[in-house]
Parts: structure tokens; C-alpha cells; sequence
């Protein structure tokens, strides 16, 4: 029985150990603690990256969201447009600034913000729609801009999950007014601990979300509105900046993998992709790259008839992580009960993608064994061997 973590971080920092170290002590040396020189030689290689005019490092990729709104002055009244399946703080940066997130349901294959129903909810007060590229696959970002035009919305790209992921070739967090990331250890990108990305093309954006990073101050001790504390530390940004020319490697390896899964569990009993008309009686269905060109920050399965429990329990008897994103659906979380927003009554994909998806081990260090045994295991599981 060969253990496979959901995801091991050793391998990939070992790696660039002495590097860290000596960019640490470049740091130490330098007392050079907050914003400086390493901060903004990250920014620039990051904005080539992706393509666009403006990036900055911020404190979280929470924050970044949380920037982005208040560069935009969303508020009180206001109204923003956000998928009820996925992770919290794209809707706890909107209910923070006293805006009303408007839930609105999701694609089953692509897991992304279903826009027909997106347009069965934009009310006279709708700001703003915040599609998330979910699990690293880029929603439909030509869809999303000729939504936003015809409804005269703002567009902020939620992209914790997606950096360098594409959609015909343009890069997420390039196409919105803003667009936000996090490298949060998890991430393909992944840090020292927390930080994120703010990035838009739009100069004028850009020059009010620096001055709110720091405290709404411009010049210094000059302050015509609040802002807030988003710094990110320059030692956090030296290391990102280490690993930054890894990441198309990064995101290739997790491409082989998610091909290997489909390529192993082709034809098996019971295992089907996660496509429109799949067979009903499959056991598990593998996540599908619509886009053809995602990063794979998860590989999350659907697992059908009330199975996912089982499912769950059965690769951790064989030492396999796995993991539910998400068990409960953002309309359904407590802090947002009878607080009057709209749309929770009709999501009811994000209600059954909540009881069906788990996510497997697709980190890029996966040894051809342990990514084996996986396989192997979901088809055994597939197959009935489980029952």
C-alpha cells in the first residue's frame, strides 16, 4: 500500500532551499522590511506573467478581493454577482464592505459561474460580477466581458486558484477590471505562508488601489479616504519570485497527471468523464479542462448517488488524501442566514455539487507509483471491489 498525500510541499521547496536561504539573508541584510525593491521587481515579472499593465503584491488573496471591491467603491446597496459554490472569502470580502453578494449557481461540468443564471439575478442594484476560476480552469472570459457590457457591470476575476491558466490563450486576472490571486501555500504558486495579487490594465484603477494598500495615504501621513493595511512583505515576495519562473513547470506536471488519470481510468467499469450526457450509471466522473488550457490547482471528482462519503472513507483506509471543496454551499453558511440575500432559493447545482465532489492528490511531485496506486484505487472503487 503505497501513501499518497493530498499534497506534499516538501519535495517542490527542498528543491529551492539554498536559494531561499540566501534570498533570506538578502533580505535580513538589507532592513529592508516593508514594500523596497524586491516587492516591485516581483510585481513587474508577475505583470509580464500575465499580461497586463498593473500588479501588486498584497497581504492575501482575501484581500486582493477585498482591494479590488474598494478601488471600485462597492458598498452599502450594492449589489455583486458571485457563484455560491466555492471558496468563502469571495463572499466574505463582498459582505464585509455591507454590499449584498447575489448567489447565483454553477456549471456542473466546469464547476464556473453559470452565466444564464447570472442574468436571471442581475437586479437594478448589481455593481458587479466576480466569476471564480475554479479548481484552475478559466471560465469563459469572452462570455464573461459580453455579460458585463450588456448588464453595465464591473468585472472582478476571482483567480485564487487559477494563475496561469488561459482561455484561448488569454490569462486569467487580464480580462477583468481587477483580478485577484492568492499564493497561499496550497496554490500552484505557492508562498511562505499568506499573500496575493491585484492586477487590472486600467491606470487610473491602479494608482486608487496602491493608495488604499496603504492605508488610503498619498503622500505620506495624507489621507483623503480609509484604506487599509494590504502590504505584502518584500521577504514573502523574494521567494514567490524564486519559484515564479518554476511555475509553467509546476502547472505542466499537473497537467500529466490529471492526463494520467484519464488515460488509466479510460474504459474502466463505472468511471466516466464529467461531461454533458455522461453515463448516469458511472460511479465517478473525472473532471474535464473545457478550457484546454487550466492549471489543475484540484482535480475534484464527482461522485454521484450518494457515494462521495464512501468514497472518501475508502482511499483514506488505503492511504490516499483527499479532501471536500466545498461541503456547504456559501448561501447555506451560518454567518449568512436571514440576512436577505438574493438567489439561495435556485442554486440547486451548487446544493448537489456540495454532496458529490472530492478532490485527489495532483500535486506535480506525484511518483509515477503513487499516482498508480490512485488510479487503481478509484477503479477499484468504480468497479464495486469497495462494496
Amino acid at each position: 500500500m503505497t501513501n499518497v498525500p493530498l499534497l506534499d510541499l516538501g519535495p517542490q521547496n527542498r528543491a529551492l532551499e539554498a536559494q531561499f536561504e540566501a534570498a533570506f539573508r538578502d533580505v535580513l541584510r538589507s532592513n529592508q522590511f516593508i514594500m523596497g525593491p524586491r516587492l516591485e521587481a516581483f510585481e513587474q515579472d508577475c505583470a509580464a506573467f500575465l499580461g497586463v499593465k498593473h500588479a501588486f503584491g498584497v497581504s492575501s488573496g482575501t484581500d486582493a478581493l477585498l482591494l479590488a471591491l474598494m478601488a471600485l467603491g462597492v458598498g452599502e446597496g450594492d449589489e455583486v454577482l458571485i457563484p455560491s459554490f466555492t471558496f468563502f472569502a469571495t463572499a466574505g470580502s463582498v459582505a464585509r464592505l455591507g454590499a449584498t453578494p447575489v448567489w447565483v449557481d454553477v456549471d456542473p461540468h466546469t464547476f464556473n459561474l453559470d452565466l444564464a443564471d447570472a442574468a436571471r439575478k442581475t437586479g437594478p442594484r448589481a455593481r458587479v460580477i466576480m466569476p471564480v476560476h475554479l479548481f484552475g480552469q478559466s471560465c469563459d472570459l469572452d462570455a464573461v466581458q459580453a455579460f458585463a457590457a450588456a448588464h453595465k457591470l464591473r468585472v472582478v476575476e476571482d483567480a485564487a486558484q487559477s494563475m496561469g491558466a488561459r482561455w484561448k490563450g488569454r490569462p486569467t486576472m487580464s480580462a477583468g477590471d481587477f483580478g485577484a490571486t492568492s499564493f497561499f501555500p496550497s496554490k500552484n504558486l505557492g508562498g511562505m505562508g499568506d499573500s496575493g495579487l491585484v492586477t487590472t490594465q486600467d491606470d487610473a484603477l491602479a494608482e486608487r488601489a496602491r493608495i488604499l494598500r496603504v492605508h488610503g495615504m498619498q503622500p505620506k501621513y495624507h489621507h483623503r479616504e480609509v484604506g487599509a493595511n494590504f502590504r505584502m512583505d518584500p521577504l514573502q515576495a523574494a521567494l514567490l519570485h524564486l519559484k515564479l519562473p518554476q511555475l509553467p513547470g509546476y502547472n505542466c506536471a499537473r497537467a500529466g497527471n490529471a492526463l494520467f488519470y484519464h488515460s488509466a481510468l479510460k474504459g474502466r467499469p463505472g468511471v466516466a468523464e464529467n461531461r454533458p450526457g455522461a453515463d448516469k450509471a458511472a460511479k465517478v466522473l473525472l473532471p474535464v479542462d473545457f478550457s484546454g488550457q487550466g492549471i489543475w490547482n484540484q482535480f475534484t471528482l464527482r461522485v454521484p448517488g450518494g457515494r462521495r462519503d464512501a468514497l472518501k472513507a475508502f482511499l483514506t483506509a488505503r492511504k490516499i488524501g483527499c479532501e471536500i471543496y466545498y461541503p456547504i454551499p456559501l448561501h447555506r453558511q451560518e454567518c449568512f442566514a436571514g440576512a436577505g440575500y438574493r438567489g439561495g432559493d435556485r442554486v440547486p447545482v451548487s446544493e448537489r455539487l456540495a454532496g458529490e465532489v472530492l478532490s485527489i492528490p495532483i500535486f506535480p511531485e506525484l511518483t509515477p507509483e503513487q499516482r498508480q496506486w490512485v488510479a487503481d484505487s478509484l477503479a477499484d472503487f468504480a468497479s464495486g471491489k469497495a462494496e
